[in-house]
């Protein structure tokens, strides 16, 4: 149940999201197998539990719960190519004539067509946590075309839904760099041993750090040449760690044994009780985390009429 990455998402406006009025909603856009000649489908699912009374929205302490599934036929390109150039060669060899884009473009469609039924189906689920009281939304994701999807199916589920992606004042990559070069990061974040530093120039180079002291001469000095760090694994209190990348994606976030101890403790003997308690203790640090974090990136920046 701990997510692993985070986007996070404001809501510019108050949203009354009703329980009842949501799962009611949700179900209206249900997950649901891939048709013979579909390429993909997307829809709610329980992120809780298997079967038709698994509810569509979990909810805890406020906090609510939603995932999507997104099924998709896989046609790898090279097999489809291949296959549209060994139709279009036979038409040339037997007909003796050139085959044009608006004809080699059919072929492909019928080819593609005629793939689809034999295709694998490739499943993959996405995660979103609603704070109401905070006004965000964290998807479970680090591909922001992923939480799009996302986000965007849950506008039409629910009519409206007013957001935005969070940002901040500061650029990310200038507030880490200076972490990098004080060798001191705002207070309760730590900085690790794992950073990406790119030139600020086009086609710059880009130096990748993995396992290595960042406060050493030779990533002082890669800094120094104008290099700035677009990635970097911090931890915060005694919680987590994660790493930041200049577009304020949380990346291979990472709750602390403790945390996971105590909502094993918590949740009981059950699957359910278990799945609750993780989320529950997962959404009280996260609330705690996530605007420590935009106060040391430099505030969050609110555009002007918001």
């Amino acid at each position: 149940m701990w997510f692993r990455n985070l986007l996070v998402y404001r809501l510019t406006q108050d949203v009354p999201f009703d329980t009842e009025a949501l799962e009611k909603a949700l179900a209206a856009k249900p997950a649901r197998p891939c048709a013979s000649q579909e390429l993909a489908t997307y829809g709610f699912v329980a992120p809780f539990g298997k079967g038709e009374d698994a509810p569509l929205v979990h909810v805890s302490q406020g906090f609510l719960l939603i995932s999507a599934r997104k099924e998709e036929r896989i046609l790898p390109g090279s097999v489809v190519k291949d296959a549209v150039k060994e139709k279009v060669d036979e038409i040339e060899n037997e007909q003796m004539r050139k085959v044009y884009k608006k004809e080699r473009d059919q072929i492909k469609d019928e080819i593609v067509q005629a793939f689809l039924p034999r295709a694998f189906i490739r499943k993959s689920a996405t995660f979103a946590a609603i704070a109401p009281a905070q006004g965000l939304i964290i998807v479970n994701a680090s591909s922001p075309k992923r939480a799009e999807d996302l986000l965007s199916t849950l506008r039409e589920a629910i009519g409206s839904l007013p957001v935005r992606p969070l940002t901040v004042k500061i650029a990310p990559s200038a507030t880490m760099t200076d972490w990098v070069k004080a060798q001191k990061a705002a207070d309760d974040f730590h900085v690790l041993d794992e950073c990406e530093l790119r030139d600020t120039h086009e086609d710059g180079g880009i130096v990748r750090c993995k396992r290595q002291d960042l406060t050493g001469e030779e990533v002082q000095l890669h800094m120094t040449s104008g290099k700035q760090v677009t990635q970097l694994s911090l931890a915060w209190q005694d919680k987590l760690s994660f790493v930041l990348d200049d577009k304020l994606v949380v990346k291979r976030l990472k709750f602390e044994d403790l945390l996971q101890e105590q909502a094993e403790q918590d949740g009981g003997d059950d699957d359910l009780g278990q799945q609750d308690a993780s989320f529950t203790l997962m959404m009280l640090t996260l609330i705690e985390f996530l605007p420590a974090l935009f106060e040391a990136l430099g505030g969050e920046d609110t555009p002007q009429g918001l």
